[in-house]
């Protein structure tokens, strides 16, 4: 039911993170994947290391934010490997920290791109061949800052939010086409993304009192999530959130 041997998956900022893990736990389980993220080096060197590994990769730089690079990169994948099973919508920024009334225009301009024109884009350039290959699976990268109101990054909350509203529209339209879209929530993961958050004592301590499982998530927490969304374990589902959180928005 896990099986996604032979299928060609695109995940985007995959050079770090969970991004990474993601990429590594689909090339284990025998998926051909393409590794893209702003630098080519950090690309190779991960595609690198799942082929040292046994695996199947490419690299190949692109930023998110260009439609052009964007298109670029789809042609590239097509033209090695013929089509795309499955979409995985990493890559995002935080760059502001604070509350909305500080927000700078053009930082917002920047999230949003960033964070949700790139997977709207991004879709529109892979799904219409996924359909006609028979169908696939698209995972968006959601967070739990787009299930509840915070006031120190609003904006990468309201982006995370359209994001999982973006799997939900995507599911309607390309569910008849044998497409399934969904998003991963997660909570605070262990990764440089969030580094100020998991290497303060107070934020630990915070975590130990009010998570269930009383820690920090993993990237292969996140990755085993992706890795059941692409398989046909979860044949029956579409346009769902799943919160990985360590139960922290429950308690």
């Amino acid at each position: 039911m896990f099986d996604v041997q032979g299928k060609v998956a695109l995940i985007t900022g995959s050079s770090r993170g969970i991004g990474k893990a993601t990429a590594q736990q689909l090339a284990r389980s025998g998926a051909r994947v393409v590794v893209s993220s702003r630098k080519q080096d950090a690309c190779d060197a991960v595609a690198a290391e799942i082929r040292a590994s046994g695996g199947e990769a490419i690299a190949k730089a692109c930023h998110v934010g260009s439609h052009e690079q964007l298109k670029g990169l789809v042609d590239h994948v097509l033209e090695l490997w013929g089509g795309i099973d499955i979409l995985v919508c990493n890559a995002a920024i935080n760059p502001v920290y604070g509350p909305l009334s500080s927000l700078p225009d053009e930082a917002f301009t920047k999230i949003m791109s960033v964070n949700v024109q790139s997977a709207i884009w991004l879709s529109n350039l892979v799904l219409p061949q996924m359909a006609e290959r028979g169908g696939g699976a698209v995972i968006m990268m959601s967070s739990i800052a787009g299930l509840r109101g915070t006031g120190v990054i609003g904006a990468y909350g309201m982006s995370k939010a359209a994001e999982a509203a973006l799997a939900r529209n995507l599911a309607v339209e390309w569910g008849p086409r044998g497409i399934r879209v969904n998003a991963i929530a997660p909570g605070i993961v262990r990764t440089d993304f969030a580094r100020e958050l998991v290497e303060s004592p107070e934020r630990r301590a915070q975590m130990e009192q009010r998570t269930p499982l009383r820690r920090f998530g993993e990237v292969e927490d996140i990755a085993g999530i992706v890795h059941f969304l692409a398989s046909p374990a979860s044949a029956y589902i579409t346009g769902q959130v799943i919160v990985a959180d360590g139960g922290e928005t429950i308690s």
